[in-house]
């Protein structure tokens, strides 16, 4: 099948029911909180295998890497594949990763735990593009803002969970179990809610399927632009997270593995705020929500650099980063949705590669900054990260996009621009 090529309106799946959408959310919470959970044990993980706070920040490092190579390696496979198959199993090795995380004598261990169970953690980024294709046209901006939120509160909340679990039980091993036991509770209840398949069955290889990604990326502008923000916005969001555990607990602030996880409680009000880009997006497009996510998710560092030891400020620079950098999510993601449903995963897997990418870049970056230079040299890098971000959204203002509607929108597509002369 030609990845370009619209689908007929009667291959279209059968339009999802709220419940399933709202199930969606749910399993994407669950699943993405694997990859931010250990965030906040950090500080105690670098002390219970007697290892330097620099070497613990390996893990946040190897979470994001692992994130990517699943969406690259895996994610398209949802294009083709019996998604109630392909989920199962992806639910059932993250389970195990978990449980081998959990028990793991040394830090090597433990880091290539948490490369593995992050690799096979992708099911958010299948259940977003199925959301936006069962939602049909007009109403991907509310469904992937619905989905969004859900992913927004289990980045945050995991936080304060496995914080407030690693307190009560002294441990930070627990924290680790209590996320194999909710994602494997998730195999009895989603993969039966989901189609059988995203699109209608194909013959495309999986070496095909991986070898088109650049293609995809070439041929779509709205693709490439959407990408760059979406890296350069998230390695501002993970610089932000991978030093905050440790700017904690270090003098004079001296808070725990529990005060770092509440940072995810304080930032609900921003998770919250952010299910309405999806609706902004519909109506006012997503380089308005873009551009005003940028301006938030910059004003939040801006506040958390000026006061670094005031509980206060933290929360408040922490809810304008979360809402700033979800409300760019959105955005990004419903543009990208509407290059057409026949390689919905793919155009995702571009995205999401991009954007944890620049994750795994940002946790780098900020953990050495961090242990070499400090707070502020950690969020100077993460605001470094937000102007390039600005300057691609600037310059991507005035282009003329790379795909026009046309009469495949009722079958959740639109075709590709082909330029005068070609066929």
């Amino acid at each position: 099948m030609d990845p370009f090529r619209p689908a007929a309106p009667d291959d279209s799946p059968a339009p999802a029911r709220p419940v399933n959408v709202l199930l969606f959310a749910v399993a994407g919470a669950v699943t993405v909180a694997n990859i931010y959970f250990p965030q906040p044990l950090l500080a105690a993980v670098a002390r219970g295998l007697d290892v330097s706070e620099r070497t613990a920040g390996l893990i946040a490092s190897a979470a994001q890497i692992g994130y990517a190579l699943g969406i690259l390696l895996l994610v398209p496979l949802a294009d083709t594949a019996r998604l109630r198959r392909l989920t199962s199993v992806l639910l059932a090795l993250t389970t195990a990763a978990l449980l081998v995380a959990a028990s793991a004598p040394g830090v090597i261990t433990l880091t290539v735990a948490t490369l593995a169970l992050s690799t096979t953690t992708v099911l958010p980024q299948i259940l977003t593009p199925v959301a936006a294709v069962l939602a049909g046209p007009g109403r991907q901006g509310r469904v992937v803002g619905l989905v969004g939120l859900g992913l927004t509160l289990g980045s945050t909340l995991s936080r304060t969970v496995s914080g407030a679990v690693t307190d009560v039980s002294g441990s930070w091993r627990t924290a680790y179990v209590v996320a194999a036991v909710a994602t494997a509770a998730l195999l009895c209840v989603l993969p039966r809610r989901l189609p059988e398949r995203l699109g209608a069955p194909g013959h495309t290889s999986y070496a095909r399927l991986l070898a088109g990604l650049p293609k995809l990326l070439a041929v779509h502008r709205e693709l490439r632009v959407s990408a760059l923000l979406g890296a350069c916005v998230f390695a501002a969001f993970s610089v932000f997270w991978a030093v905050l555990a440790f700017h904690l607990a270090a003098p004079p602030l001296g808070y725990g593995p529990g005060a770092a996880g509440l940072f995810g409680v304080l930032t609900l009000p921003a998770a919250l705020l952010s299910a309405t880009a999806g609706p902004l997006t519909d109506r006012y497009g997503a380089p308005f929500v873009s551009a005003g996510g940028l301006g938030l998710a910059g004003l939040g560092l801006g506040v958390a650099g000026l006061v670094p030891y005031s509980s206060v400020g933290l929360v408040a620079g922490a809810n304008l980063l979360v809402v700033g950098v979800s409300s760019c999510q959105v955005a990004n993601q419903a543009r990208i949705f509407g290059i057409g449903r026949t390689v919905a995963a793919r155009v995702n897997t571009v995205f999401m590669l991009a954007t944890f990418g620049g994750g795994a870049l940002g946790s780098l970056a900020g953990s050495w900054l961090y242990a070499e230079h400090g707070w502020s040299a950690a969020l100077v890098a993460a605001g470094v990260f937000v102007a390039v971000g600005g300057i691609v959204a600037v310059r991507s203002g005035q282009a003329v996009p790379s795909c026009v509607p046309d009469a495949t929108r009722e079958a959740g597509c639109i075709r590709p621009r082909i330029p005068q002369g070609e066929s």
